[in-house]
């Protein structure tokens, strides 16, 4: 269930087209983090990682944005050069589809903490902790949520128990990796599901 991800998936974009984001990404419980540049740092955590409310330390993780994607380009370029290295293999449990798979560092995080302080001192907009900008995304995107279940509430003619039966797994599984990700982040499912899906989710 695709259409549960992101409203506005990663895309390609020319490189003067709007801003753009530097992000870091630390793993929750080892000394592991991707670095990269994004338009879409929720969208490109959603791919790497599907519960990537859990698999990423959002507390500890930020992103820097910038104005032109070229300039979020040039950021990643001048710290991988500085962070190489640190560079390491990607963990396993990351979407192979997803790619980025050079840009991993262990033991790195210290460097970026102060590479940040200084892009915020030269007055980038730092957003940290990645949590709240995260959480801020999400609960923009409620009439998007609210639409994709009702549409599911549809085609599954409200007879929500066919979401245990074993064809419809996968489908299961991502809509409770969405639905888990707005509860992981504080964003208030009451008024972005229909009443039946609330209580569905609710009953476990």
């Amino acid at each position: 269930m695709s259409f549960l991800r992101s409203s506005e998936p990663e895309k390609v974009h020319g490189a003067s087209e709007g801003r753009c984001f530097l992000y870091v990404l630390p793993c929750a419980y080892e000394d592991l983090l991707k670095l990269g540049f994004s338009r879409n740092p929720l969208a490109r955590a959603q791919q790497l990682q599907p519960r990537y409310f859990e698999f990423f330390d959002l507390d500890r993780a930020f992103a820097v944005q910038t104005d032109h994607v070229r300039e979020a380009r040039g950021l990643e370029l001048r710290l991988r050069h500085l962070l190489s290295e640190h560079n390491a293999p990607a963990p396993l449990t990351v979407r192979a589809q997803a790619g980025g798979h050079s840009e991993w560092y262990r033991g790195a995080y210290p460097e970026l903490e102060r590479q940040a302080r200084a892009l915020l001192d030269q007055g980038h907009t730092v957003h940290r902790p990645l949590r709240d900008w995260f959480a801020g995304e999400l609960s923009a995107q409620g009439d998007f949520l609210f639409d994709r279940t009702q549409e599911l509430l549809s085609q599954l003619q409200g007879e929500l128990d066919l979401l245990d039966a074993p064809p419809l797994a996968v489908l299961r599984r991502n809509l409770l990796d969405t639905l888990d990700a707005h509860a992981a982040l504080g964003v208030d499912l009451a008024q972005r599901l229909p009443e039946p899906l609330l209580r569905w989710y609710r009953g476990g």
